[in-house]
């Protein structure tokens, strides 16, 4: 597993630009460092497919912060295993070109467990490709910086391409247990 940059500061960063999950300031300037994503982050669990977790989002204020909040159950039962909060960087899910970023990172506070955060480009067709890696929610807000280059291929041959990024998720998944994350930020850095 790829240990990701962690910071414990609390605290947003400058909005910065852009359409669809971007917040809506302006062009982003060559110089700037950081883009703020504004998510309409929707739910996704395996009942998609015939399993049996349950949960939702809601969006709420969380030590203090306002944030998204994923919570279910995640259950192995008939197939399933997994929860989900997602969004698409463009309104009409087209690819966005995150080619002149070097990642993403997420501002998370959690119940101490693993959860999987994937991307999806339009290179991907089908829903089991991902290209992903593995953050722990922590019980304090914490900064988790990912490089591009640290998102592993999942069932597919095709290198990632951030020119094609089309989609963000965060999941409980792969083992019984109670999801409970919440993300209060998500940007592409430099």
């Amino acid at each position: 597993m790829h240990r990701p940059t962690i910071s414990r500061r609390p605290g947003r960063r400058a909005v910065l630009a852009g359409l669809g999950a971007f917040a809506a300031a302006g062009p982003v300037q060559a110089k700037e460092r950081v883009m703020e994503l504004s998510p309409r982050w929707a739910y996704i669990a395996d009942t998609v497919m015939g399993g049996v977790s349950s949960g939702g989002i809601t969006a709420a204020t969380v030590a203090g912060r306002p944030a998204t909040r994923l919570t279910g159950d995640v259950s192995l039962d008939n197939n399933g295993g997994f929860v989900q909060m997602a969004f698409d960087l463009l309104p009409d899910g087209s690819a966005f070109d995150a080619s002149d970023w070097a990642g993403i990172s997420l501002d998370v506070m959690g119940n101490g467990e693993v959860y999987d955060l994937r991307l999806r480009t339009s290179d991907l067709t089908r829903p089991w490709q991902s290209y992903r890696t593995e953050i722990e929610a922590t019980p304090d807000w914490t900064t988790i910086t990912l490089p591009f280059t640290s998102f592993e291929r999942h069932r597919t041959d095709a290198p990632f391409d951030a020119s094609k990024l089309r989609r963000v998720g965060v999941l409980g998944i792969g083992r019984e247990f109670r999801a409970d994350v919440a993300v209060a930020g998500v940007q592409l850095y430099r």
